[in-house]
């Protein structure tokens, strides 16, 4: 198995994996699922529930889209290509909403609210040339468009490392919202220019 099947396959495997478990609110409701976050669902109780309704979709159909036997199969690749970038746009436009009103103060707000930015920018710029038939530039797009949708999942890898440290989510929220996606997204920049 070569490094980037490999690397392919773990990717895949954490969105699916945390894409899963954030739809453990079905079960248990909204507080007992982030209790943390108690604030945002009182206070933005719709776009909070289309944030993490959505967000989790987008990140299980981003994370196999990167398969070449699924993109050999156009209309497949399509229609979750449309499914991906429709999640984003609800998920992405709800998050900015919960995002101006977060805890942890204006550095925690700017940082969610520049990734709900970034996240639907880069997407439509990827589905524009798309629709443009501009494929190598739609690629490159995408790629950055799910650099910033496994934002999901670095936020929660680093959550563990702070409350291993003996931080709230509040007080790690302010790190958080600036870590879990501006690597992210170095690391494509890196990664489509070496």
């Amino acid at each position: 198995m070569t490094l980037t099947r490999f690397s392919l396959l773990t990717v895949t495997i954490l969105s699916l994996l945390i894409a899963l478990a954030s739809y453990r609110f079905l079960a248990l409701g909204l507080p007992l699922s982030f209790p943390e976050m108690l604030g945002q669902i009182e206070g933005q109780r719709l776009a909070f529930t289309l944030h993490v309704s959505f967000a989790p979709l987008a990140l299980a159909i981003g994370s196999i889209q990167f398969f070449p036997s699924l993109r050999r199969h156009k209309p497949l690749h399509r229609w979750l290509g449309r499914a991906y970038a429709l999640s984003i746009l609800i998920s992405g436009i709800a998050g900015l909403f919960v995002a101006l009103n977060a805890a942890g103060g204006v550095s925690t707000q700017a940082g969610f609210a520049a990734l709900a930015i970034a996240w639907v920018g880069s997407t439509i710029i990827a589905v524009r040339h798309a629709m443009a038939r501009r494929i190598g530039k739609h690629r490159r797009w995408m790629v950055y468009s799910f650099a910033l949708t496994f934002a999901g999942v670095t936020l929660r890898l680093y959550l563990l490392g702070f409350m291993a440290a003996g931080f709230s989510y509040t007080e790690a929220s302010v790190y958080l919202a600036w870590l879990c996606w501006l690597p992210n997204l170095a690391f494509a920049w890196w990664w489509l220019n070496r």
